[in-house]
C-alpha cells in the first residue's frame, strides 16, 4: 500500500505540473521519468533494501564503520576527524543531497535556472542582500586564518562529491527528474552559504517600517506603542545580573538627522511568524536524580525533507550525537559523553540600513562626510531556465550591497539605500559546532563560541559535572540608544558602528542561583545591561510561561522535560480574553450561535490542545479585534508595523476610551467596546461559515497543520492536516505552517541518558518509508531513544556499511 500510494500521487503530481507549468518552469520529458530501470518507480526502494556491506570512499586512512539504527539513524565510527567529516558528507548525500543542493541554490539566488523567470525577483533580492558574498569573505577567512578547519569542510565536500559521482540515474533523487536537472559539484563554499542561509531565515529588520512610522506618528507617539523595555520583561538572562566587566563607551552624536522621506519601497521578508525556539537547563538540585537536564526545541519552517539529519559521529576521542544541518559538518543541537547545549534565536538587531547619496548618475562615488568615496560593482548573472541570462548590477558601498536602487523596489530614482549586517563579515561558526562537539566543560563552550557571529544564538549548555550556563552569542555592534532602530544617512560618519561588544561582555550566566537558565526569544536582558540592544519582535508570552513553571518545579524528570516542551496553555489567551470578555459587556446577545460560541469561551481552561474548540473562537476573535483596531494604518501609504499584541492588551486595559480606538473615517467616536464588540460579531460571522463549509472547528481541525515540502506545488510529497495542538506564543509552538523543528531532552548523570524527535524522517526520497515515519510520533508529543551507541552494539540495527578506500 505504501509503494501503491507514492506511485499514485507522484503521477498525480507530475500531471498536475504539466497543468499548471507556469509555476514549475520547463516539464521535463516524460519518457525518461517513466522509465521503470532509471524512472520515479526506482525511487520507491528504500533504503534497506538497497543497503551494501561494503561501499568506495576514497581518500580514507582507515575503514569507515556506519550502523544504521531501525530508523535509518547514521552512527558513524571512524579514526580520526578528516575520515569521520568525509563520511559525514557521503551519508547525508546518500539521503539528503536534493534538499543540500536545493536550498545552496536558494542562498545563491539561483532558483531561476530550475523553474524559470517566476523566481527572479527572489533571485535578485537574495543576491542583492549579499548571501554569496558573505559566503565568499568567510571562505577567505577561513583561507586565511584556519587552514585546519578549511580542510575538514573540504573532506566532507569530497565526500559529497564521491556520492554524486556515484550516482546513476536510477538513483537520482526524484525531484531531480521531476524538475530536469542534475546535481553538481558541492564545495566548501556551499557549506558556509549554508551557514548564512539560516542567518537569512532568522534575521530580520523593521527599519523601515519604523522610519515611516517616526515620521508619520511622531517621536512621543511611536515611544508610546512601541516601548523598549515594556511591563513584565523577563529576559533570557536572570533579572538583578551583575554585570562584572567595565563597558567600552559609546558617544551618541550632539544632534542626529534621519532620512525624512516617507519610504514606499517593498519590505525585505521577515522571519516567518512562529520562528523563534525554547530552550532550558535545569540544575541537579532542582532534579529527582540530582543531574542536570538539558531540553532544546528549535520553531522553524515545517518542511519536507526536514531540516534537520539526526546523526552520532564519533571517534576514539569523542563521541557526539544529535541534529545535523544537512550540508554542515557535525551536530549542531546535541550532546557527547560529558556536556550538552542547544540554541534559540537570539533576536538583536545586526542588520541596519543608509541612505547612499550618490555622486552623478553613474554610481561611482558616494558622500561620506567631506568626501567622495569610490563605490564598486558586482554584475549578478542571474540563469533563468529557457531565457536569456539576466543581468544585475548591484553597487556596493563600505556599508555593503545597495539593495535598494533605481533598478528595484524603490518607486523613485532618487533612493538607494545599503545593507550593513554582520553577515557579511568573514567568520568562522563551523568551528564553533566542531569544538562543541568535542567540549568537555564549560571552558571548552566559551571557548567555541568565541568564533561565532551570525545569526545570534542564545546557546544553552549543561555537563555532567553539574554546571547549567546560557551565553547570547553573537557580532554585536556597539550603537549609542535608537541607532538602527530606523534608516540612517551614510553620508554622515557619525551614524556608524563604533565597533562591537567583546565577547567577554555579551550576556551570559552560569549557574544562577534561581537553579535553571532558559530562552524562548524574548529580551536578552533587563534594563541594567550596559549596551543597547533592539529588536521588534520580542515574545511576550513563551517565556514567562516557561520561567513560571521552571520555577515552581522541583523533583524535575525527564518526562517533565518532555511534557513542557508539548505544553499547550495559551498565555496569551489567557491574559487577553478575560479583557476582551469584559470589554464586550452585557450587550444583549441574542443570536443562539453567538451565545454558544461565548459560553465556550467562559469555560475554556487556555489549553489550545487539538480537540479544543475554544483556541479557534479566541484565535479569530483576538485577530479580528486587533486588526480593527489597527487598520486605518493601512491608509498610511507606506509599510508600517502595528503594536504587537502585549502592548494593545495593555492599552485596552489603560485607556479603553483612548484616541486611539476611534476611527477617524467615521462619524462616531470608537472607544476599545466598540472594537471589542466588532470583532466578536465578525467572529460570529466567520465562525457560522466555518461550520457550514467545514463542519468540525476544534483547534487541530482549524490551524490545519501542514507539513510541506520544499517546492510548494509537491503536494503530494506535503503531510497535511497533522493532529497536533499548540500555536504561535505557546510552548508547544505549533502552528500551520511552523512549529517545533526538533525536540531534544537530555539528563547528564553518569550515563547520558537522551531522547530526540523532528517532524519528518531521516529519508529526503518521498517513496521511501523513512520519509516522515517520525511525524506521528512528533505529533503526539513523544521520542526516540537518543542514547548514545558503541559500534559493537547489536540491538535495534537495520544495517551496516562499511566505508572503504
Amino acid at each position: 500500500m505504501k509503494y501503491f500510494s507514492f506511485f499514485f500521487v507522484l503521477a498525480l503530481t507530475i500531471t498536475l505540473a504539466v497543468a499548471v507549468s507556469i509555476p514549475l518552469g520547463s516539464i521535463p520529458p516524460l519518457a525518461p521519468l517513466l522509465d521503470p530501470n532509471h524512472g520515479f518507480w526506482q525511487n520507491s526502494i528504500s533504503e534497506d533494501a538497497m543497503a551494501e556491506e561494503e561501499l568506495v570512499l576514497d581518500n580514507l586512512s582507515a575503514p569507515v564503520s556506519v550502523v544504521y539504527d531501525q530508523n535509518l539513524i547514521p552512527h558513524i565510527f571512524a579514526e580520526n576527524d578528516a575520515d569521520l567529516y568525509r563520511a559525514q558528507g557521503y551519508v547525508t548525500a546518500q539521503h539528503r543531497l536534493w534538499q543540500m543542493d536545493f536550498q545552496t541554490l536558494a542562498a545563491s539566488g539561483r532558483i531561476s535556472e530550475i523553474v524559470g523567470s517566476v523566481a527572479l525577483d527572489l533571485d535578485r533580492i537574495t543576491r542583492r542582500k549579499g548571501l554569496a558574498f558573505g559566503a565568499e569573505l568567510g571562505l577567505k577567512h577561513l583561507q586565511e586564518n584556519d587552514p585546519e578547519t578549511l580542510a575538514l569542510v573540504e573532506a566532507y565536500a569530497d565526500g559529497v562529491n564521491q556520492y554524486i559521482n556515484q550516482l546513476d540515474a536510477a538513483r537520482l533523487p526524484v525531484e531531480y527528474k521531476i524538475l530536469n536537472y542534475r546535481p553538481e559539484a558541492w564545495s566548501a563554499y556551499k557549506s558556509l552559504l549554508l551557514l548564512k542561509y539560516m542567518s537569512d531565515m532568522l534575521v530580520g529588520d523593521r527599519d523601515l517600517e519604523y522610519s515611516n512610522l517616526r515620521k508619520i506618528l511622531g517621536q512621543e507617539m511611536l515611544d508610546k506603542l512601541f516601548p523598549e523595555f515594556p511591563a513584565k520583561v523577563d529576559p533570557v538572562i536572570e533579572v538583578g545580573k551583575v554585570w562584572d566587566f567595565q563597558p567600552i563607551p559609546v558617544i551618541k552624536p550632539d544632534s542626529v538627522d534621519y532620512p525624512t522621506d516617507k519610504l514606499v519601497i517593498d519590505p525585505l521578508p521577515q522571519p516567518a511568524e512562529g520562528a523563534g525556539s525554547n530552550n532550558w537547563a535545569v540544575a541537579g538540585s532542582k532534579t529527582k536524580n540530582g543531574n542536570p537536564i538539558l531540553a532544546n526545541d528549535p520553531h522553524l519552517g515545517l518542511n519536507l525533507p526536514s531540516l534537520w539529519y539526526s546523526m552520532q559521529l564519533t571517534t576514539p576521542e569523542h563521541s557526539v550525537k544529535g541534529a545535523t544541518l544537512p550540508g554542515a559538518l557535525g551536530i549542531i543541537s546535541g550532546f557527547n559523553q560529558n556536556i550538552a547545549w542547544g540554541v534559540t534565536n537570539a533576536t538583536k538587531d545586526t542588520r541596519d540600513w543608509y541612505k547612499i547619496t550618490f555622486q552623478d548618475d553613474s554610481r561611482k562615488a558616494y558622500k561620506y562626510g567631506n568626501e567622495w568615496k569610490k563605490s564598486t560593482f558586482r554584475i549578478e548573472e542571474i540563469k533563468v531556465k529557457g531565457e536569456d541570462i539576466f543581468l544585475d548590477t548591484v553597487v556596493y558601498t563600505h556599508y555593503g550591497p545597495v539593495v535598494y536602487d533605481r533598478t528595484f523596489g524603490a518607486n523613485r530614482q532618487d533612493i538607494n539605500f545599503a545593507l550593513k549586517w554582520t553577515v557579511h563579515m568573514g567568520s568562522n561558526e563551523q568551528k564553533t559546532f566542531m569544538q562543541l562537539n568535542k567540549a568537555e566543560n564549560h571552558a571548552d563552550y566559551n571557548e567555541a563560541l568565541n568564533y561565532y557571529v551570525a545569526p545570534a544564538q542564545n546557546f544553552v549548555f549543561a555537563s555532567k559535572s553539574g554546571d547549567v550556563a546560557m551565553r547570547i552569542q553573537g557580532k554585536f555592534p556597539l550603537k549609542w540608544k535608537g541607532q538602527g532602530k530606523y534608516f540612517m544617512d551614510g553620508s554622515d560618519p557619525r551614524m556608524e558602528w563604533q565597533g562591537f561588544v567583546p565577547n567577554e561582555h555579551n550576556a551570559s550566566t552560569l549557574n544562577p542561583v534561581r537553579g535553571f537558565v532558559s530562552s524562548a526569544n524574548q529580551h536578552p536582558t533587563d534594563s541594567t545591561y550596559p549596551y543597547y540592544v533592539f529588536d521588534n519582535s520580542y515574545e511576550h508570552y513563551r517565556n514567562r510561561r516557561l520561567n513560571g513553571k521552571l520555577t515552581e518545579m522541583t523533583g524535575i524528570t525527564v518526562d517533565d522535560m518532555k511534557g513542557l516542551q508539548f505544553d499547550d496553555y495559551y498565555t496569551l489567551a489567557s491574559e487577553a480574553l478575560p479583557v476582551l470578555i469584559k470589554l464586550l459587556g452585557d450587550s444583549t446577545i441574542t443570536d443562539s450561535k453567538a451565545k454558544q460560541y461565548l459560553e465556550e469561551l467562559t469555560s475554556w481552561d487556555f489549553y489550545a490542545d487539538p480537540n479544543q474548540k475554544a483556541p479557534t473562537l479566541f484565535f479569530i476573535w483576538w485577530n479580528e479585534t486587533h486588526q480593527n483596531i489597527w487598520k486605518s494604518w493601512k491608509e498610511f501609504g507606506a509599510p508600517v508595523v502595528t503594536p504587537n499584541n502585549y502592548r494593545t492588551i495593555e492599552l485596552l486595559v489603560s485607556e479603553p476610551n483612548g484616541a486611539i480606538f476611534d476611527l477617524k473615517s467615521t462619524a462616531i467616536t470608537e472607544t476599545a467596546n466598540d472594537q471589542v464588540r466588532s470583532g466578536f460579531n465578525q467572529m460570529v460571522e466567520k465562525m457560522k461559515a466555518w461550520e457550514e463549509g467545514e463542519g468540525d472547528y476544534s483547534w487541530a481541525n482549524y490551524k490545519r497543520t501542514t507539513i510541506q515540502h520544499l517546492v510548494p506545488q509537491f503536494s503530494s510529497f506535503s503531510v497535511k492536516n497533522v493532529y497536533t495542538g499548540g500555536g504561535s506564543g505557546i510552548l508547544n509552538a505549533t502552528s500551520g505552517r511552523n512549529g517545533a523543528s526538533w525536540r531534544m531532552v537530555v539528563e547528564l548523570g553518569d550515563e547520558m541518558s537522551a531522547f530526540g524527535i523532528y517532524p519528518g524522517g531521516q529519508s529526503g526520497n518521498p517513496g521511501s518509508k523513512y520519509y516522515d515515519n517520525f511525524i506521528p510520533i512528533w505529533a503526539n508529543g513523544d521520542y526516540l531513544n537518543f542514547n548514545l551507541r558503541t559500534q559493537d552494539q547489536t540491538e535495534g540495527v537495520l544495517f551496516k556499511t562499511t566505508l572503504k578506500d
